[in-house]
């Protein structure tokens, strides 16, 4: 083996025979020389691949669309004082935003019935999250018809979630105390 080269040996059960062998791991591609070493050598860059979105969900699941919300969203919720219904709700208006330019606008009703709650309990949460304020309603009308269902402005949410972003920016995954802290509810 050259010197750039590096070989790591993790103890791995194995099940036909069960018997303890060794994996080794090199991160250099297998010489000739290593090659004599069995069928348990791998290169590392072939093991440490990270997983593609189609591999950690299948086509059946991503197939009706997918969402993208930020992290600091969940991990800020007790911190934005925000009820796991009212989260719901947010996910469910996040989930109908697809262009920046345009609001979402799902009904009361649509909301209600994804969440298996009355759509009057719905509109209690859109006047809580709007008086805290992280949405807006805005009025919407077909032409000649009356009012479509309302829009919302999520500029709020956007704004308050920049507002605790500097929070949690020095918080890393090794400091599992100090995301702890973060993420705590200050009275």
């Amino acid at each position: 083996m050259s010197r750039r080269g590096r070989r790591f040996c993790l103890p791995i059960a194995s099940r036909n025979p069960p018997q303890m062998c060794y994996l080794t791991i090199m991160s250099e591609q297998p010489t000739d020389s290593t090659k004599g070493a069995g069928s348990n050598v791998f290169s590392l860059a072939a093991v440490a691949k990270p997983k593609k979105r189609k591999d950690k969900w299948p086509d059946a699941v991503l197939s009706r669309g997918y969402s993208m919300i930020p992290s600091i969203l969940l991990w800020g919720q007790a911190k934005m004082n925000l009820k796991p219904d009212e989260l719901n709700v947010l996910l469910q208006l996040i989930s109908h935003w697809w262009s920046a330019d345009h609001d979402p606008h799902p009904s009361k009703d649509t909301i209600a019935r994804r969440m298996g709650k009355d759509a009057r309990t719905v509109q209690r949460h859109l006047t809580a999250l709007e008086t805290k304020g992280f949405i807006k309603r805005v009025e919407r009308f077909k032409r000649h018809k009356g009012q479509d269902s309302n829009g919302y402005d999520l500029s709020g949410l956007i704004a308050k979630l920049e507002a605790i972003a500097p929070e949690f920016e020095k918080v890393s995954d090794q400091n599992k105390r100090r995301r702890a802290k973060a993420e705590t509810k200050t009275a």
